[in-house]
């Protein structure tokens, strides 16, 4: 779902005065200092829940938590989080820890393992390597696919990923930059289950979470009574967070497992994070320094956002495999966001400090995320900048409202008729995404997608064009019916600032026939 993209003291000479280099070094925030910004944010915000834990120099200085389960309970630091995309790092390890039992070697072919994997060009197809899958430069445009992952549930398995890839048409050429993926961790995530020869979540918990002791993390299908202590999502509506339907007790394995569906607890995510800062020698027994490395190595520029070089004075930001990396204040920092409904999450390492800290939101809270990832990254890099959590929530609501795009005025819209769409009725189908019916509904019309439930709603008209309005909670879009017949339907977002993950840009649905 949504995705997202975002976010490393100097040294003073010996000879300052005592009161100098007092002054320019920072000593470990007390817990008031802390309580500070996460309470400033919370405020802001109106936060539903949040945990946040600190590390600094190795040990875990710092843990909050705020919120209550949907039991009625406050969340605490075992209280399980959806991760979104910063399971990738975990993804990237599992198949590091593969490597190191000499299964496989990241040059390797993915054809190798899968098969029936493909790419729109045979010759990149022949030439994707494994740690091609992990290093967002496949040539595909950011987000592509991920219809085939959102909105969940959906009928989509992993193996549909592998197998649909190759319809996805690319917008550069491979390996030549960056667009962020999903499609293709969740390819990675069979690659290791193909050379481990188990299920993705079998494995991700046999050799990430139980060698760490990251007890509480849970992926593939799990029981929520069971387990217990598990935060609500909540989305804002009109301003005010407010519950996601509760779901069942069942969690079921989705498609998208690999690119972002772990849950952990603040505690394991201490851990991991511990893991990176300052292991342990049985931890480095584990996953050797080298493979360690790897992870971190800078594969791919990133472009460098204005704000960034505003904020943090940022001169690079590179993916590696599963996590980024980019420069603050001067200091290096490894990190990843994560994004689903209802949830957000981040973790944020120095590791010439062995510092760093990981913030969970039981809310679709993109603006809060990026604002107190910058106040506590602050709190190491630049500790005297003294802004505010209000400061720079204000400039980046201010800057937000400067790129907006304008939003198309479909307010007279109305419900189309299977009169004036008698042409256009039918079982329309595209190769990856699958088929789709648009027919009458009594006076009205329906589009349904076979794959993919949730993308159902009805069919409005606005002036001489037409839409989507879904049932669901997703971003309207346009549909493009072709002049004549045998050409191809495509579809498109109506609002241009929407979410990326729900971009239907890649679809080309041809008629197969009739309505059912």
């Amino acid at each position: 779902m949504k995705r997202i993209a975002e976010f490393t003291l100097v040294a003073l000479a010996l000879a300052l005065c005592a009161t100098a280099i007092q002054a320019a070094t920072p000593k470990p925030a007390q817990d008031a200092d802390y309580d500070r910004l996460v309470n400033a944010a919370i405020a802001h915000y109106h936060l539903p829940g949040i945990a946040v834990g600190v590390i600094d120099h190795g040990k875990v200085v710092y843990k909050r938590t705020y919120g209550r389960q949907p039991s009625g309970k406050p969340i605490d630091a075992d209280t399980l989080f959806e991760l979104g995309s910063t399971t990738k790092a975990m993804t990237v390890t599992l198949l590091a820890r593969l490597a190191e039992q000499g299964k496989f070697h990241w040059d390797d072919p993915v054809t190798k393992y899968l098969p029936s994997f493909g790419m729109s060009d045979p010759w990149v197809t022949k030439n994707v390597q494994v740690g091609d899958l992990v290093s967002h430069h496949s040539g595909l445009h950011s987000f592509a696919g991920d219809l085939m992952l959102w909105p969940h549930p959906s009928h989509f398995t992993p193996q549909d990923v592998v197998k649909g890839v190759r319809y996805l048409k690319p917008v550069y050429s491979f390996r030549a930059g960056y667009s962020y993926d999903n499609v293709l961790f969740v390819v990675a995530g069979q690659v290791a289950a193909a050379i481990g020869g188990a299920p993705y979540a079998e494995l991700l918990s046999r050799n990430v979470f139980e060698p760490l002791g990251m007890s509480r993390c849970q992926v593939g299908t799990w029981d929520r009574d069971k387990i217990g202590n598990v935060a609500r999502p909540h989305v804002s509506r009109h301003g005010h967070y407010v519950a996601v339907s509760a779901p069942g007790a069942i969690r079921d394995a989705t498609v998208m497992d690999a690119a972002g569906g772990a849950s952990c607890s603040l505690n394991d995510m201490m851990i991991w994070a511990k893991n990176w800062l300052a292991p342990t020698p049985q931890q480095l027994h584990w996953l050797s320094p080298a493979q360690r490395r790897k992870e971190w190595l800078p594969y791919t520029p990133v472009p460098v956002s204005q704000r960034r070089r505003a904020w943090n004075d940022t001169q690079f930001v590179a993916n590696a495999h599963g996590w980024f990396l980019s420069d603050a204040d001067g200091e290096t920092v490894v990190w990843h966001t994560g994004v689903l409904e209802g949830m957000r999450a981040a973790i944020m390492l120095l590791p010439h400090r062995k510092s760093g800290f990981v913030v969970l939101i039981n809310g679709s809270a993109d603006d809060a995320l990026t604002v107190l990832d910058e106040v506590l990254l602050k709190h190491f890099t630049a500790p005297h900048d003294g802004r505010s959590v209000a400061s720079y929530a204000d400039e980046l609501a201010r800057d937000e409202a400067r790129g907006e795009l304008p939003v198309p005025d479909t307010s007279t819209r109305r419900p189309a008729t299977p009169v004036e769409l008698k042409a256009q009725l039918g079982v329309w189908q595209d190769p990856w995404f699958g088929k789709v019916t648009i027919c009458s509904q009594g006076d009205t019309v329906r589009f349904a997608s076979q794959m993919s439930p949730l993308l159902t709603g009805q069919v409005m008209r606005v002036g001489q064009r037409y839409l989507v309005q879904w049932a669901h909670d997703d971003p309207d879009a346009w549909l493009l019916f072709p002049a004549q017949a045998g050409d191809t339907l495509h579809m498109l977002l109506v609002d241009p600032n929407g979410d990326a993950s729900s971009d239907f840009r890649d679809l080309g649905f041809t008629r197969k026939g009739d309505c059912p």
